[in-house]
């Protein structure tokens, strides 16, 4: 449909130009603009002109008579009428004026004239290619008068002196009758006639006629033999003044007169007067089988360019073909190289490995899902930094939401170590094993990113540090300033950092169980991993704090109030016990993960410290001998100082991300 209606308008364009442009001398305007062209059916063009300032000057002004009917034009300087302007814009050479030009005579009954015309001092002139001198009558010598030194005139016969202008020859001259004709002088100005018989025979006639007029004529002589006046053409010359070029472009000057240079058509007295012929439009047979173009000025002949259209569509189709070849190719590559590197990823981040363990433990790891990067950049909005909950030592923590609409948190990990998939894919498992309402649910991972990302249920209540420290339970919140301290040298939480890992920069299997030493300390005390200097009395971590208190039985003073209402002092101890072999700086003496778990169980059961059966005495000495049995946490260990956890800020302010 496009296509049709471009067509349409193309076809109705080329129709309204070959309209437009100038295929005759009436397409072009002749006068000047604003100015009457006409009078009656004399068309007058510039540099004559009807009115004032339509005229090039007051030889060219021109009187239309419209009380008469026909209404008559007269050129009003030389008072002479004219019957026509001849003005052909395709031939600018054939410019001229046809008048009424007086016819004398001499014993013709009633009339007797012996007008006169003198163009002296004007542009104008008889025309001497156009015009000739015609004398008739039996016997009858003629001479132009008022042209000394120069004799013109002819000499008629009396030969069929029953007409006046006897039996014209085969070239229709009158030279072989009663008439005579010759050619007339150049640049002539003035006209008046003599007869030089002193016995004439019958009616004499002398006039300046136009040739090619006389010619067409002459059969009628009753027609010249009782008229006044006979057509002749005048021309004119302008003064070299008077015709400059310089601002009428595509013209040229010659002997006087203005002329559209070739090529070009139109009233050359006018500004920008000449327009260009459009020969190819004129005739589209014009070159043939060959194309026509035309060009300013002029047109060439130019072989079928067929060929060419179709080499050039041809061309522009291969170059198009290859653009679009070359963008669908370059998008192939990417994306296969895109899945190439994700392959990479998932096998070096133990994919594979966690594809056999979810088949081995099928049922119990039937809800854990393996991502795709494409999914997560999806539900994180290209891990948007507005999505941001926290940063920690091991990563960054996004909010997502799945395509399913549930809300979840993703866990960007900062590094993977070769040595160290095997144990992060048996984590994952263990993990997504575990379900428990005060545990937050591993929900699965994605393996084909460069480091692995976890993806977790989302829990709106706020973390545990926030509930121990906070009470402002909101789901997202700025970092502080000292979330990560050590972030140069150090990457983790500080306060929660393994001893260990300031000593060879790399975290051990043993590195979580002393994380979780402090949030047990944490859980005991209430206190931050990082004390005040209200709670001591130098900066220091509260990991250093509690095994002070340990060591020197002072471990009760440091409980907080509301833990030691709810629980017994054997539990208080127990745990407190458990924390300290936790926080060990030998990662070696440290129990693991199970062992931790399995004595949280055994101190579960103990009854509560209401119970009838409690012995106090028995558990005096059960503190006594937990007492008894501390072992200190900095044996075996090169970290003999604690400076290493009180060289840094304590502001409380902020609370670092657990």
């Amino acid at each position: 449909m496009i296509m049709r209606f471009a067509l349409i308008f193309i076809f109705l364009v080329l129709l309204l130009t070959k309209v437009a442009l100038p295929s005759n001398s009436t397409a072009i305007p002749i006068a000047k603009p604003g100015c009457n062209d006409t009078c009656g059916q004399v068309r007058v063009p510039y540099p004559f002109g009807i009115g004032p300032d339509c005229y090039r000057d007051s030889w060219f002004e021109v009187l239309c008579n419209e009380t008469l009917s026909p209404p008559t034009t007269l050129l009003k300087k030389i008072n002479m009428e004219v019957l026509n302007f001849s003005y052909v814009p395709e031939y600018t050479s054939t410019e001229f004026v046809r008048v009424k030009s007086p016819v004398i005579s001499k014993n013709c009954s009633r009339r007797e004239t012996e007008q006169r015309v003198n163009l002296t001092g004007s542009p104008f002139f008889y025309s001497e290619t156009r015009n000739k001198f015609v004398a008739a009558g039996c016997n009858n010598r003629a001479l132009m008068a008022g042209i000394k030194p120069k004799i013109v005139g002819c000499e008629s016969d009396c030969i069929n002196g029953d007409t006046l202008f006897g039996i014209p020859g085969p070239d229709k001259t009158c030279n072989s009758g009663t008439c005579c004709e010759t050619v007339i002088p150049s640049d002539l100005k003035t006209f008046n006639a003599t007869f030089e018989r002193n016995e004439p025979e019958g009616c004499q006639l002398a006039f300046l006629i136009d040739q090619q007029w006389f010619d067409f004529n002459i059969e009628n002589s009753s027609r010249l033999q009782n008229t006044e006046y006979v057509p002749a053409l005048l021309d004119w010359s302008l003064l070299p003044e008077d015709y400059s070029t310089s601002r009428l472009p595509h013209t040229s000057n010659y002997s006087g007169r203005l002329y559209c240079s070739y090529g070009y058509w139109g009233n050359p007295y006018l500004p920008y007067g000449c327009h260009d012929i459009i020969e190819c439009l004129e005739d589209k047979r014009r070159c043939g089988d060959d194309t026509c173009v035309n060009k300013p000025g002029h047109f060439v002949c130019e072989g079928s360019r067929t060929w060419i259209i179709a080499l050039g569509l041809a061309l522009g189709f291969g170059v198009l073909c290859l653009v679009v070849g070359g963008w669908l190719l370059y998008k192939f590559l990417k994306k296969r190289r895109e899945v190439k590197l994700k392959e990479k990823f998932f096998k070096r981040n133990g994919g594979f490995l966690l594809q056999q363990q979810m088949f081995s433990h099928e049922g119990s790891l039937e809800k854990t899902k393996i991502f795709t990067s494409k999914e997560l950049d999806k539900a994180t909005d290209n891990f948007n930094k507005n999505r941001v909950l926290g940063q920690g030592g091991q990563g960054t923590v996004y909010k997502g939401m799945l395509v399913d609409g549930r809300i979840v948190a993703v866990k960007k990990s900062k590094a993977m170590f070769a040595e160290t998939v095997e144990e992060f894919i048996n984590e994952v498992v263990i993990l997504s094993q575990i379900s428990h309402r005060n545990v937050v649910k591993l929900l699965g991972c994605c393996l084909e990113t460069e480091v692995p990302f976890l993806v977790y249920e989302f829990i709106p209540g706020g973390t545990l540090f926030q509930y121990l420290h906070d009470q402002n339970f909101g789901t997202s919140r700025s970092i502080s300033i000292y979330q990560t301290h050590l972030t140069t040298h150090v990457q983790g939480t500080f306060g929660y950092l393994d001893p260990e890992y300031f000593q060879s920069s790399q975290f051990t299997k043993k590195g979580d169980v002393y994380s979780f030493g402090v949030v047990l300390v944490e859980l005991l005390t209430g206190e931050k991993p990082i004390l005040s200097l209200k709670m001591a009395d130098e900066c220091r971590s509260l990991a250093i704090h509690f095994i002070a208190s340990m060591e020197e039985n002072r471990v009760l003073e440091i409980i907080d109030g509301r833990v030691a209402k709810q629980a017994k002092v054997e539990e208080l101890m127990m745990v407190a016990k458990l924390a300290y072999r936790c926080l060990s700086l030998s990662g070696k003496k440290r129990p693991t993960m199970k062992e931790v778990a399995m004595q949280l169980e055994q101190i579960m059961p103990l009854p509560k410290q209401n119970d009838s059966n409690v012995d106090h005495h028995h558990d005096r000495e059960e503190i006594n001998y937990l007492k008894l049995d501390l072992s200190s946490p900095f044996e075996s260990s090169s970290l003999t100082d604690s400076s290493l956890f009180s060289g840094t800020s304590c502001s409380t302010e902020k609370e670092p991300l657990v």
